[in-house]
C-alpha cells in the first residue's frame, strides 16, 4: 500500500497525527509505504515523524518539492496555492515504478482499515473520491458544470499513476489552471472537477467524512446537488457512524480552543500518540466555535439557514480574491 500526503512544516503536527492513526488502524497490512512531499518541512519535524514510523517498522520517504512556479505563466502563479496542490506533481516525482498512490489530506484521522478502499476496482478511471454536496453552485458554474454533475473533494484521491501520466493529468489540470486565470474557489479541487469530470469514479462518503455533514440530512444534500443521489441513503448513514477517513476540513477543527467537533475525541487520541503531545489548542476563536457549532445544529433543524450563511459568506471570499487578483494584475501591468 502506497501511500501520499503533501505538507509543510506548519502542519507537520497533523500530519503525524493522520501517520499515527494510519499505521495504528493497518497493522495488518503486509507492506505500507509513505510518502511525503514536503514544502519546507524541518530536519526536526522530518526526524519526529521518522521515528513514528521506525515505531509501527514503516518505511517513510520524504521528496522535497521542487520550485514548479515554472510551470505556470507569470499571470497565473499568484494564486497558485502550493500548500494545497503539492501532491498534484506526484506524477512526476514519485518513482515511476509506482502505479498506484492513495493521497491523504493531512488534516485527517484514519479511523478503521484501508485495505478495502486501496483494493478499489477503478476501472479504468483515472481517480477515484468522494462527493462533496455541500459545494456552491456559483462554484460549479464557474467550472462548466451543472446540478446534474458530480463535484469531489480532493482530500482523499485513489490515483492511478499510470492513467494519470499517460493521459497528462499534470499538464491538463494546469492548463485549466491557465484559461481559469488562477481565478478558482478551491485551487487544486477545482481542477481537478473542471478538468478530470468524466475520469473520476465515486467513492462511498465513509472514505473521506467531513465531521459538519452530521447535521445534514441526506435528502437536502441530494436536493442540494442531485447527482449525490450516487450515494444511498444506507451509505450516508455509515458514514456517519462508521467513518474510515475523518477529514476536519471546515472550521471547526479539533485543534482550536472550544471546538465542539463531535468526532474531535479521535484526533486527540492520536495526538497523544505523537512527539507533539500536549500542544496547547490554539486560542482566540472560543466565542466563533461557539457560534459555529449552534450553527450546526441550526443545519439539522432548519438547512436554508446554513444553505444562506455559508454561501454568502463563501461568494464574498471568492469576489474578494478576485478583486486583489485583478488590482494585483493592474498593478504589474502598470509597472511593465
Amino acid at each position: 500500500m502506497n501511500i501520499l500526503y503533501a505538507c509543510k512544516d506548519n502542519y507537520a503536527r497533523h500530519l503525524a497525527v493522520s501517520m499515527t492513526s494510519l499505521f495504528d488502524r493497518n497493522r495488518r497490512v503486509k507492506k505500507l509505504t509513505v510518502y511525503v512531499i514536503s514544502m519546507g518541512i524541518s530536519r526536526e519535524s522530518q526526524e519526529k515523524l521518522h521515528a513514528i514510523a521506525a515505531q509501527y517498522g514503516r518505511e517513510l520517504v520524504f521528496i522535497e518539492l521542487p520550485d514548479v512556479t515554472r510551470y505556470l505563466s507569470h499571470t497565473a502563479e499568484g494564486g497558485f496555492d502550493i500548500s494545497v496542490t503539492g501532491w498534484l506533481f506526484a506524477g512526476r516525482l514519485l518513482p515511476k515504478e509506482i502505479g498506484r498512490i492513495l493521497y491523504i489530506d493531512c488534516d485527517t484521522v484514519i479511523a478503521q482499515s484501508l485495505m478495502e478502499l486501496w483494493r478499489t476496482n477503478l476501472d479504468g478511471y483515472v481517480l477515484a473520491a468522494v462527493m462533496e454536496p455541500t459545494i456552491y453552485t456559483e462554484v460549479k458554474k464557474n467550472l462548466g458544470l451543472t446540478g446534474q454533475d458530480i463535484y469531489i473533494d480532493a482530500g482523499v484521491l485513489l490515483i492511478d499513476l499510470k492513467r494519470w501520466r499517460e493521459t497528462d493529468a499534470e499538464g491538463r489540470l494546469l492548463d485549466f489552471y491557465e484559461k481559469k486565470e488562477g481565478k478558482l474557489f478551491a485551487c487544486d479541487q477545482d481542477m481537478v472537477n473542471g478538468t478530470l469530470q468524466k475520469e473520476i469514479k465515486t467513492l462511498p462518503p465513509k472514505y473521506n467524512f467531513f465531521p459538519n455533514y452530521r447535521y445534514f440530512s441526506y435528502k437536502d444534500l441530494v436536493r442540494h446537488m442531485p447527482s449525490y443521489a450516487r450515494v444511498t441513503e444506507a451509505e450516508f448513514k455509515e458514514a456517519k457512524h462508521h467513518p474510515v477517513i475523518i477529514h476536519y476540513a471546515g472550521d471547526e477543527r479539533p485543534w482550536i480552543a472550544g471546538n465542539m467537533n463531535h468526532y474531535r475525541k479521535a484526533y486527540e487520541k492520536y495526538l497523544a500518540m505523537t512527539p507533539w503531545a500536549g500542544t496547547p489548542k490554539e486560542k482566540g476563536k472560543e466565542f466563533y466555535m461557539m457560534a459555529y457549532h449552534l450553527m450546526d445544529y441550526a443545519t439539522a433543524v432548519c438547512p436554508p439557514i446554513r444553505w444562506f450563511i455559508s454561501e454568502h459568506l463563501a461568494m464574498r471570499i471568492v469576489a474578494a480574491r478576485n478583486r486583489k487578483r485583478s488590482h494585483a494584475d493592474k498593478s504589474e501591468k502598470t509597472a511593465d
